[in-house]
């Protein structure tokens, strides 16, 4: 069975273990902390980030775009992540990358940084009290991209078309591992609201809504399909 290494709340991670579900591809889950990494993950993937997929125990793939695109080449029998024509394929990778890149800088990066790892690091690494300036400028930003998936979901039946994608499973994974800590205004998003539950709904996303942090209960509606 393949494996991949993870942390629960990397938007990365949760990006592939929802895609491996779509896939109908069962996977052994082995975490990981990335504030305190394990020697091996810097011989499975010399940056030293994750996740890591291995397909066996021979084969170990990291980067989130290439595992994307392997796994697409090798497991898509039932259905594609990629969809459509050319231009509707690249339309899905571009939005991918918006999350995967911009979304991660302004929203993912600080709330992850300074919620959760700050918390397990020794104060000599950097740890201790979160900077709040910088959660409050990420939840800001927050709002801006919650406008754009507005915007798109009321042009289209999924983010990046007619087809659930990559792009969704990517939104969902950074949406997701925001809404952990239960800020985000999902009343002032109705539209934006409405797309998150249609992905939450879906059977690959129960393993997620039953993840938990040591010492860091999730949100009151975190777990609830009708929040």
């Amino acid at each position: 069975m393949p494996s991949l290494i993870h942390f629960t709340l990397d938007p990365f991670s949760r990006r592939l273990r929802l895609a491996l579900a779509e896939y109908g591809v069962p996977v052994e889950l082995i975490d990981e902390e990335p504030w305190e990494p394990m020697p091996e993950i810097f011989e499975l993937n010399p940056a030293g980030t994750l996740p890591v997929y291995l397909e066996d125990a021979e084969t170990a793939l990291s980067g989130i775009e290439a595992i994307t695109e392997y796994l697409e080449e090798t497991k898509a029998a039932r259905l594609s992540l990629i969809p459509g024509d050319a231009f509707e394929r690249a339309e899905v990778r571009r939005l991918a990358g918006w999350f995967d890149v911009k979304f991660y800088a302004e929203v993912s990066e600080p709330l992850l940084t300074e919620k959760v790892i700050r918390r397990f690091l020794g104060r000599e690494r950097g740890g201790g009290g979160p900077d709040t300036a910088r959660v409050r400028q990420a939840m800001s930003r927050l709002r801006g991209h919650l406008d754009y998936i507005s915007h798109l979901v009321d042009h289209r039946v999924w983010l990046a078309g007619d087809e659930l994608s990559i792009a969704d499973l990517a939104a969902a994974g950074h949406i997701s591992a925001a809404d952990y800590f239960g800020d985000i205004p999902w009343a002032d998003y109705p539209v934006a609201k409405g797309w998150y539950q249609r992905v939450k709904s879906r059977p690959s996303f129960r393993p997620l809504l039953a993840d938990t942090i040591r010492g860091m209960a999730p949100g009151p509606h975190y777990a609830d399909l009708d929040f």
